[in-house]
């Protein structure tokens, strides 16, 4: 394997991406929403809360920065806006949320809109061109552009409805990957230093539950790993070799700070990371339910794991000593030099975010700087 670039090494203080967003810029987004604010002041609104959340994060001492994707109305939003084929459809919401807000996360989650593909997946504009765009031209280097894997809207394939314009998920999953790959492609354009994919998809195998499911309908989980895989691979390949910085993050759910999945990696470790083509991994590690990190034995020379100690759930404050206890617990089976420290999913994967305050959240990521420095200085 080559050794890791420099800009890679150089980050040991990371996070998710997504952050909490301001009232003002809820309140903006929800007027814009309605029709009465037109889309050049909810812009403006977006650049100045940007700007702040720049600011905070620089004061902070993290080492990466991102935009808090703050023009989102959630992680996976701005893709169904400029591909046309996604039509309102009122779909069945299952109940997937756990944890002591599980009954929060229902209540909101059923109010989200409904909608599933219903023709053809064709691409009209940039999804991420706004937010690279901007970040080019104020964020502090490095910083990040974060992406949904493609098999991440699988789930918007309805049987019995989508299969008016495609034979199956899987033929869908082609189209998504090309649409994906030109994104890439053009943030590559953009100057984007450092580029993330988000996946739900090996939480699927990863979880016993759900990978249950899966084999009851003769579902093979090692051929979900491996679709997902080769999908994730096509996209990122399109950044390789360009000093850019790779980046997957393995999420198991992370909504009003509630879960979706449980389980350890071991499932899927040696598969998912030996195989995935990044530089990095953003993995979960925030509590018992992620398990213990001993599959980071299948991790390759040459790649970094940023440990996602710090919870973004709650608002509760780590202890410096038991993050770095936790630390040299997973250099038991990774090396140091190729560790680092973040948060275990985004602040807020939807606009109305987590159950934590602004300034849990700054002093979450001030805590990740101070451990970072206490460790990699």
């Amino acid at each position: 394997m080559p050794p890791m670039s420099r800009a890679n090494e150089n980050i040991r203080a990371d996070h998710v991406g997504s952050l909490l967003r301001p009232p003002e810029l809820l309140a903006a987004r929800a007027q814009a929403s309605e029709g009465a604010l037109p889309a050049a002041k909810l812009r403006e609104i977006e650049d100045k809360a940007i700007l702040d959340i720049l600011r905070m994060q620089q004061d902070s001492g993290i080492q990466v920065f991102s935009d808090g994707e703050y023009r989102r109305s959630g992680w996976y939003g701005g893709f169904c806006d400029v591909v046309q084929g996604f039509v309102p459809y009122e779909r069945t919401m299952p109940a997937i949320w756990k944890g002591d807000s599980s009954k929060v996360a229902a209540a909101d989650f059923s109010k989200s809109g409904s909608f599933a593909v219903g023709a053809r997946l064709q691409l009209d504009g940039r999804f991420t061109g706004a937010e690279a765009a901007f970040l080019v031209k104020h964020a502090p280097l490095p910083f990040k552009v974060t992406l949904p894997s493609p098999a991440s809207y699988q789930q918007f394939f309805e049987p019995g409805f989508s299969d008016r314009a495609y034979n199956s998920p899987d033929e869908m999953l082609g189209d998504i990957v090309e649409i994906c790959k030109r994104e890439v492609a053009a943030l590559v354009e953009d100057g984007v230093p450092y580029i993330q994919i988000d996946s739900l998809r090996y939480g699927d195998v990863i979880d016993a539950g759900r990978r249950a499911r899966w084999e009851a309908r003769g579902v093979k989980p090692m051929d979900i790993v491996a679709q997902t895989l080769a999908a994730d691979n096509a996209v990122l390949a399109m950044a390789k070799s360009r000093g850019i910085v790779r980046a997957m993050h393995i999420c198991r759910g992370n909504y009003r700070s509630a879960w979706a999945g449980e389980g350890g990696y071991e499932p899927v470790a040696e598969k998912m990371l030996g195989e995935l083509d990044v530089d990095r991994f953003l993995l979960e590690f925030d509590d018992a339910r992620s398990g213990g990190f001993e599959p980071l034995r299948f991790v390759p020379r040459g790649k970094i794991v940023v440990l996602g100690l710090v919870t973004t759930k709650t608002g509760a404050l780590e202890s410096v000593d038991e993050l770095r206890r936790r630390v040299d617990e997973a250099a038991k089976y990774l090396p140091l030099e190729q560790l680092a420290i973040g948060t275990q999913c985004g602040f807020a994967s939807s606009d109305l975010g987590n159950l934590l305050s602004m300034d849990d959240q700054r002093r979450k990521l001030e805590l990740i700087a101070t451990v970072a420095r206490s460790i990699w200085s």
